[in-house]
């Protein structure tokens, strides 16, 4: 027999995945063969892989990926678009951003850069990475808002973005080569 005080502490502690759990034991015979030593462990991965599962969401949402169900394991190695598998998988690994390196991305326009951007950047939100993708328009947009607020907006948005692990600045070139946005950048 359960413990409804039990249960009823664990959510509001937000320990949901061992709530859930928890009650799942009680009806489970076979689970409640289990020494105490193995059920809580049980109790425990279950909490760790909610929070992790949810961490994993979180990360995601926040990056603001156009294309949020991209990943390393779904790009298509057709011939005609060069891409090195080797290349991919090592870059996968997270070590470009550990050593503060950069990724190009170039071709043609519709041959798929932003779902890979966009692929990396999930890969790395999976190893906890906090990630934003942003279209290189908006961000000019984002910073001249900002720097002409008087309330420190500019100061705030610097640190926010000096807090990311990885950026993905979509639409470079096309932005470069667009007149309005290429004179922003001479100086």
């Amino acid at each position: 027999m359960r413990n409804e005080q039990t249960l009823e502490k664990l959510k509001a502690m937000r320990l949901s995945g061992m709530a859930d759990l928890y009650e799942q034991q009680t009806s489970d015979e076979s689970i409640q063969s289990l020494g105490f030593e193995e059920r809580f462990e049980l109790l425990v991965d279950a909490e760790s892989a909610r929070r992790k599962s949810n961490k994993l969401d979180r990360l995601i949402q926040q990056a603001t990926f156009s294309e949020p169900n991209a990943s390393i394991e779904g790009i298509e190695y057709y011939p005609d678009r060069h891409l090195d598998k080797n290349l991919i998988s090592k870059l996968a690994q997270g070590g470009y951003i550990e050593n503060h390196q950069n990724i190009i991305l170039m071709g043609a326009s519709g041959n798929g850069k932003t779902w890979i951007a966009n692929a990396f950047g999930i890969q790395a939100c999976r190893q906890f990475r906090k990630v934003k993708y942003i279209r290189l328009p908006e961000l000019i947009d984002e910073l001249a808002l900002a720097k002409y607020e008087a309330d420190g907006s500019y100061r705030k948005l610097i640190k926010k973005y000096t807090k990311i692990e990885l950026l993905i600045i979509d639409e470079l070139c096309k932005s470069f080569h667009n007149s309005s946005y290429g004179q922003r950048f001479v100086m």
